[in-house]
């Protein structure tokens, strides 16, 4: 019989076939689609590789590739989420460890979280400039969920364990650095993660108010003026893409770091 290395093997196959069948299924349906309605403003898979390849070869009208608009992009985002990151995890331990920091602050804190970033595009205007824009937007779309996480992986912490560390004779400092914040580390990760997807869909509006050349959501806003919706989609796809392998890559970092928690839960 096989043993669970092989079963766990086997799955992973049958789930990237599955995956690698579906890409596939949407990319016929979606030629097919495209050739049935024929129309400029629905333009075909073929179209849009066509489109992919010129803007990552030649590049844009401005000279400008689809790998430069990209890494611009990319760096805003890291940019802006570190931000958040810097902002939003010491807060949330804080708050965490003294609810009543929390309680006394929903009454600002929670109206804020429910405003889109989109919503402070004109603020961000009028009051910001350069870089900062940037990383205004992006922050306000990640921080929150870094926040929110912070607070509720502290609040969980296995009470038993924080008895244990102050019955040893563990200073406070050292109860929190040693027990409480490993311990909560993996639902604080969880929220980075959902912090940077949610960063990194503020992209758009965040180069679009910021005022230079390069950019994915610069290049988006170029060819929708333009009404090039291939170029729009290569730039939407490009996202998506980038947005993908970033997720995949603080899943499999997650799994690396907090093995032991899977391990004790088998």
């Amino acid at each position: 019989m096989p043993n669970n290395g092989q079963r766990n093997k086997s799955l992973v196959y049958k789930k990237i076939v599955f995956n690698i069948a579906l890409v596939v299924a949407v990319i016929i349906l979606w030629e097919l689609a495209a050739r049935i309605v024929s129309s400029r403003y629905f333009p075909s898979f073929s179209d849009f590789a066509a489109a992919f390849v010129k803007i990552a070869t030649v590049g844009d009208a401005e000279g400008y590739t689809l790998f430069e608009h990209a890494g611009a992009s990319v760096l805003r985002v890291l940019a802006g989420f570190s931000v958040a990151i810097a902002a939003g995890f010491p807060l949330g331990l804080i708050m965490g460890l003294k609810p009543l920091i929390y309680d006394s602050s929903r009454s600002v804190l929670e109206p804020i979280r429910f405003i889109p970033p989109i919503a402070w595009i004109p603020l961000a205007i009028i009051l910001l400039t350069g870089y900062s824009r940037y990383i205004f937007i992006i922050w306000l779309g990640a921080f929150f969920p870094i926040l929110l996480n912070t607070i509720a992986a502290v609040k969980r912490t296995s009470p038993v364990l924080v008895d244990v560390a102050k019955t040893f004779g563990a200073k406070k400092t050292m109860t929190v650095s040693k027990v409480v914040v490993p311990g909560a580390l993996p639902e604080i990760a969880a929220g980075m993660r959902i912090g940077l997807g949610v960063g990194w869909m503020c992209i758009i509006a965040a180069e679009i108010i910021g005022g230079e050349s390069v950019g994915i959501g610069r290049l988006i806003w170029n060819y929708t003026q333009l009404l090039q919706v291939d170029v729009i989609i290569v730039g939407m796809i490009t996202i998506g893409l980038i947005g993908l392998a970033m997720n995949e890559l603080f899943l499999q970092t997650e799994k690396r770091l907090f093995r032991w928690r899977q391990e004790i839960s088998l």
